[in-house]
This record gives C-alpha cells, structure tokens and sequence, in this order.
C-alpha cells in the first residue's frame, strides 16, 4: 500500500553560496496535523524561482523513500531528513519506474495528477551538499515528479496513498525522464508522449522540438537547448579567405568581401548568420576575435561582412586601417541561431544602424526566392550619410511581390529628403510600428544596439506578441540565466581580479565580451572561470545535464571533468564541466 510519510514545506529564504546569495526555498520540512493543499502549493510552502519550479503544473513535489535509501546507500549518510530533496511529499512507493504521467492518485481529500518528472536544478545539490546531484538524479533513474491538484483538499502524514486513474500511453516518469535527458530519442516514445495531454506544455515543447529534429538529426539535444536542429558548422576552427573587394556602405559602414583562396564556392550560409574572424594586430600580443554579421546573399560563393568603425574598436580599426584587397583573414564557418525561418505569415524585418546587417541577409534571401509572404522593411537611422545599403535594399524590395519599407532618420540632414531618402523622422518603436498597420501575426526579426533591441522586443511583448516569433540578434554578451541568484550590479567582463594560481594551460577566448585570458586549472572549469572575469553566463543544473551552458565553440578541443548523460555536438561545450584542451574560443 502506498503511503504519504510526510507532509513537508518550506517559505523561500536567502542563502549565501559560492559567495552569492541565492533565493530558494529547496530547505523543507515535516510538519505535523493536516495541511491544506491548495491549486498552486502546499499551505506554508513557496518557491524562490517561479521561473523553473511552481505554478499549476508543479504544485506539489514528490519523493519516495525508497530513493532515500538508495542515496544514503550511495552516499554512505545517515543523516538525511524528510525533505531533504525538497520534496513536498515523502511518500512510500510510488517509484519512478511504476508511476506514469497522467496517472492520478487520491491523497486525503485532495484529489492529484502526475505531470512531469522534477527539473533538474543545482539548488537540490546545494540542499544535500552533493553538487552532481542533478545529474546523478537522471542518470540513476532517480528523479521524483510533480503533481497537479485536480481537487484540493487537506492531507497530512500517514494518508493512505490511492490510485484511481492510470495515465494514457501508460509512460512511467524514468522513460519521460530519459526521453529528454539521454540521448536516444525514439520517434515512437517521442509521438506517445505527445498523447499525453496530462504532460506539462514545457515538456510538451521538448517533445515537440525533439520529434521536429528527428526529420533532419544534425546533434544536439533541442528538447533541452530549446533551438531547432541545424547543420554543423561547414568547417573547424578559422581558415583562411582572401579580401576580394572592399567597399564604403556608409560614413562609418564598410564591407569586406571573403573568399576561398583557391576560387572555389564557399559553403552556403542561413540568412542571418555570422562568421567569427581572427585577427592579430600586435604580433607579441593576444589575437583580437571578433564576429561579424554576413550581409550578403546566402548561398553566394562568396561571404560579405560589413563592419561599423568604432572610434576605439580594435578589430573595426584594424580592418579598416590595415587590411587590403588580396589579404588574408582567418574566418571560422558560418554559425548563429538568429536565422530566417520557413514559416507561413508575414516577415518583419526591423533594424537600426549597423543592425541592418542580418537582416539584410534575409531581405536577399526573400528576394532571391521571391517569397511571397508580406516582408516589412523598418530601418533606423541617424541620416543618410549613416544609411548603409540605402538602394541595395530598395533594389531587393522592389523584386518581391508583398513589399513594404519605412525608413526613420533621427537627425536628418537638410540634404535627406522626406518621402525619398526617409519616411519619417524619430526612432523606431512599437508606436511607429503600430501606426504602420505592421501585421501582429507573422515573425518579427530585430537588430541593432541592445537597448533598442530590448525595449523594443520589451514593448511588442507588452502588446500581447507571441515571444516565439520575436527573434533578436545580439552583437555583444547574451543575457545571463542564473536561476535564482539574487542580482547584484555586475561590471563589464575583464580579466581575473586574483586567479587561483599561475597560468598553466591554454588561453581562452570569449568572442562577444571581448575578452582573451589565460587559464590555470585552479578555476575548476570553464563556467568557473567566466564567472570569475564576470562573463554572462547561462546555467541551472551545473553538472552536464540541463544543457542551459551550452555554449558554441568555435574554436579548440575541451575536456570533461565528468561523463555526460546526452554529450553536446562536437561544435559546443557544456562549460560547466569542461576544461580546455587547447588554446579555444567561445561564442560567449
């Protein structure tokens, strides 16, 4: 007979670790007498992350003890309590390879049902002091579920555990917990778990996104990075490409035509990508590493780069300044996720200065194909003297069909002429949009500076647009996910303010802060180390499973410190337990 054992909860509270503060409320524990349970928690109890934990779908989290046992086994403790996982409910039976979704059980006078597997998280590590602990959860088949409340109701230590309903498909929670996590995926497991209507909607999306990538497999786990499949980077590492042509865009824009030394076509590339170039201004010093958007036609033999002179910027300046026709660039494949995707509806094409750039790939892409969806060309501006592919984008609306452009200039010049050069003066935002009749319901593509990116996406988000057809393109560091860090204000990436000993290994190269330093095995791993030159960094589990740190390496070899459940494709890392193996360079 199963059997709740324990009833335990627990209100979020600060807690210092690895010299931050982190808000969880993993710290449960028993209570006696009757709680009530209500639709979203247990009474008394919270959560510190709403992000990954609560809500509807994981109001109440269950643990057996059977896995208590196992992991006091394992671990050779005594000294676990109830709750120590962080669970709601201790129960007795209830194992994770008899239970299913869907499943329903009576408890009390509370009536629940089994919707996903616990999500993996390094706070359960940080409870128990077992930082693998994320990781050992999947792999040893050990990982509790959630329950959703259908009725509410009290319960309390001691209730009879009833089961009245057996889920559809009848999948136990191991086999959903390793469909995701391990790196087989059967189609077939895959569509039964898409049977499930029981099954959370953020497992449904794995599933989905993992089932989408079945047709055309390339590596990788989208059910857990949450990008759709893409082919590998064309080639590894940097090679070397001509200069063919360099040509003036605008005041400060200028773009550098790549080709193969030989004459041969260069690998195609999906509009929107970018290339990373390696330059080496000082002979005695670091290489500078940068990445630059491809502005030309996809499918080209050729690739164009088009870069903006900053006033201090290294690689700008010295491409500008010391480059010229017949040279030589180490450029590593085409890669990057802000690509054009196949979709019905209209395309919304939004840029701002140099920004113009991915998606001007996109605009040829279109225009090649001559797509016949509606395709919005927005542009922003200062003037026309920094309005970069003025008639080269209106060369390319022209041949497509379903054509619309707004081109807004800041400052124009008595020169820029209104209604030929520019439609209208100001910058773009969700009210010009709005006043353009700009369709809500097909893919909206923005670049530019962060800030306009972000209140922009901030805005049309506000306005009750989907976030999945919002897609942005970021020159610098992406945002940071460290799940339930308490923010603090953090200073731009530099080097290690006091490294952990001498440097005794390979250098390692984050692209988009700009940053090359030298690594020592002190830090531990490469997460570690980034933290420690404050690099924006994503991250939940940290110990290989989550996939959040997935992080694109350009360059390099690394090793593991661990053995991973569903390894990365040999083109990225999980820097939370890896190490460099040579001199690498990542798109961080």
């Amino acid at each position: 007979m199963a059997r709740l054992i324990a009833v335990n909860v627990g209100m979020p509270q600060d807690v210092p670790w690895r010299g931050r503060t982190t808000h969880t409320g993993i710290w449960k524990r028993p209570v006696t007498g009757p709680r009530m349970v209500r639709r979203l928690n247990v009474e008394g109890d919270g959560q510190g992350d709403l992000g990954g934990h609560g809500g509807p779908n994981r109001a109440v989290l269950v643990y057996q003890l059977a896995s208590y046992r196992y992991w006091q086994k394992y671990f050779d403790r005594v000294d676990f309590v109830h709750g120590q996982f962080g669970e709601n409910f201790t129960v007795e039976g209830l194992a994770d390879d008899e239970v299913c979704i869907g499943d329903q059980y009576r408890i009390g006078a509370a009536l629940f049902e089994v919707t996903q597997p616990r999500v993996t998280c390094y706070r359960v590590g940080l409870r128990l002091n077992e930082p693998q602990m994320p990781a050992l959860l999947v792999a040893h088949g050990r990982p509790g579920f959630y329950f959703r409340v259908l009725a509410e109701g009290p319960v309390e230590a001691d209730d009879e555990i009833i089961k009245v309903r057996t889920g559809p498909e009848a999948m136990t929670v191991r086999e959903i917990d390793e469909l995701l996590y391990k790196s087989v995926h059967p189609r077939a497991q895959l569509e039964r778990a898409l049977r499930i209507p029981s099954l959370s909607p953020g497992w449904q999306d794995s599933m989905r996104s993992l089932l989408e990538d079945a047709e055309t497999p390339h590596g990788g786990n989208s059910g857990l990075t949450g990008m759709d499949g893409q082919p590998p980077p064309a080639w590894p590492g940097f090679r070397p490409l001509g200069v063919s042509t360099i040509t003036a865009e605008s005041r400060s824009v200028f773009s550098l035509t790549l080709q193969a030394q030989d004459g041969s076509p260069l690998p195609p590339a999906l509009p929107g990508q970018f290339v990373t170039v390696r330059m080496q201004p000082d002979p005695d010093g670091p290489p500078v590493i940068r990445s630059y958007s491809l502005s030309g036609q996809p499918g080209a033999d050729t690739y164009r780069i088009s870069v903006k002179q900053e006033p201090h910027g290294a690689g700008s300046t010295y491409l500008h300044q010391h480059v010229d026709l017949h040279d030589t660039l180490e450029v590593a494949a085409p890669r990057g996720t802000f690509v054009l995707q196949d979709a019905a509806g209209p395309v919304v094409l939004v840029s701002a200065g140099v920004g113009v750039t991915p998606v001007l790939a996109m605009l040829h892409h279109l225009a090649a194909s001559n797509d016949p969806r509606p395709v919005w060309w927005i542009h922003g501006a200062r003037d026309g003297t920094e309005h970069p592919f003025m008639q080269e984008a209106r060369s390319l609306l022209d041949d497509l069909p379903a054509a619309h452009c707004h081109i807004a200039y800041s400052k124009p010049r008595d020169a820029d002429v209104l209604g030929v050069n520019y439609h209208s003066i100001g910058r773009v935002s969700l009210d010009l949009l709005n006043s353009l009749n700009v369709p809500a319901d097909g893919d909206t593509y923005i670049c530019g500076p962060t800030k306009f990116m972000d209140a922009l996406t901030a805005a049309l988000t506000g306005a009750g647009r989907a976030p999945a057809h919002i897609h942005t393109e970021a020159f610098g560091s992406t945002g940071a996910i460290n799940p339930g860090i308490v923010p603090t204000d953090t200073p731009s990436p530099h080097p290690p303010t006091a490294p952990p000993g001498p440097p005794t290994g390979p250098t390692v190269t984050f692209t988009r802060s700009n940053l090359t330093v030298p690594w020592t095995t002190g830090y531990g791993t490469l997460l570690d180390l980034a933290e420690s030159c404050d690099v924006p960094v994503r991250w939940s589990c940290r110990s290989g499973v989550c996939h959040t740190c997935e992080t694109s390496l350009v360059s390099g070899t690394v090793d593991y410190t661990l053995d991973l459940i569903d390894p990365p494709p040999d083109t990225s890392v999980l820097i939370c337990c890896a190490q460099p193996g040579a001199d690498i360079v990542l798109d961080l």
